[in-house]
């Protein structure tokens, strides 16, 4: 497998896709937040001092999907046709996992826009709780499923 991202004279470049037809893509990826039990139930609660974590966060990820070529240097700008962010509290382990769905019609992958909506997610309940817990870890970065393009659908096993 070779790296598309370096040209001739091994310099980074961005790919040229300007012949690749459009097809329909998604990508799925998560991150988790973990954290103390006082941290989780104040966001569940909606007790925050700083707003509603969840929403704010929401909010995030879905800006951090629209802006991804703005902080990833080789990903091309893309149009989104969707965007969805779930949140699954887990009390038992005092975590939240986000999902987040990204979608396009377009001639590259959407992976990029699904793990940097989830990270931003994750750093914004970080950010709106760090008050009270600088001790919060985000674990699990991950791209979940993907679909659309030359390589076809992956499901993360």
């Amino acid at each position: 497998m070779e790296l598309t991202h370096i040209n001739l004279q091994g310099h980074a470049r961005m790919v040229d896709i300007s012949s690749k037809p459009d097809t329909q893509r998604y990508g799925i990826a998560s991150a988790t937040i973990h954290m103390q039990p006082e941290t989780f139930q104040m966001i569940m609660s909606g007790q925050a001092k700083k707003g509603d974590v969840l929403a704010v966060a929401q909010v995030a990820g879905i800006m951090a999907a629209k802006k991804t070529s703005d902080i990833i240097p080789m990903c091309h700008p893309l149009l989104l046709t969707g965007t969805d962010i779930e949140f699954r509290p887990d009390e038992k382990n005092s975590s939240i996992q986000i999902i987040v769905t990204v979608k396009t019609t377009g001639k590259t992958g959407i992976e990029m826009e699904a793990l940097h909506a989830a990270s931003a997610a994750a750093l914004t309940i970080y950010d709106m709780c760090k008050a009270v817990d600088r001790g919060m870890v985000i674990t699990d970065l991950c791209l979940l499923e993907k679909d659309g393009g030359k390589s076809g659908h992956y499901i993360r096993k």
